[in-house]
């Protein structure tokens, strides 16, 4: 490999990666459940009447939130981990490091777009999945984002 490519290959490496699940502590997953949970209640969903509220941790500590917003055009619906990830966007973050979804039934895994949005800023990272209407109550667990989606789509740059 040349000298060049070498280089190349070394900047596309050195991206940020979350840190790994053992970093992330149990109260700062819990802190981002309750924020998910909170902002669930803000969610427009009138058509599906299905609820769900995010919450994403950076680096720097910060958390944001995101709720789904639904529209009589399907497609333009804004699902919950997408709008917590524009939040964090907007505010000049750029390092999740862990995400939380709260839904209304026994608990639900992002679709496939929020995966893969995830997965753009951050390889990977705990998701905790908490349900709030199960039959046994409220029930949580925690995967990995790269369990999700383990052949994320990634642009060579």
């Amino acid at each position: 490999m040349s000298a060049r490519k070498k280089k190349t290959a070394a900047k596309t490496t050195t991206r940020a990666k979350a840190p790994a699940k053992e970093r992330v502590g149990a109260a700062l997953l819990d802190k981002l459940v309750q924020a998910a949970k909170a902002v669930r209640e803000s969610a427009y969903a009138p058509y599906s009447r299905y609820q769900v509220g995010a919450a994403i941790a950076t680096r720097s500590g910060s958390i944001f939130v995101g709720c789904n917003v639904e529209n009589a055009s399907f497609g333009a619906t804004i699902c919950a981990e997408r709008g917590a990830i524009m939040q964090m966007i907007a505010h000049g973050e750029r390092d999740p490091i862990a995400c939380a979804v709260v839904t209304g039934d026994a608990g639900a895994s992002p679709c496939g777009i929020c995966r893969q949005v995830l997965a753009e800023f951050a390889t990977d990272m705990p998701v905790v999945l908490v349900g709030l209407g199960s039959r046994d109550g409220e029930t949580g667990r925690v995967v990995q984002l790269a369990d999700l989606l383990p052949l994320a789509f990634k642009l060579k740059s």
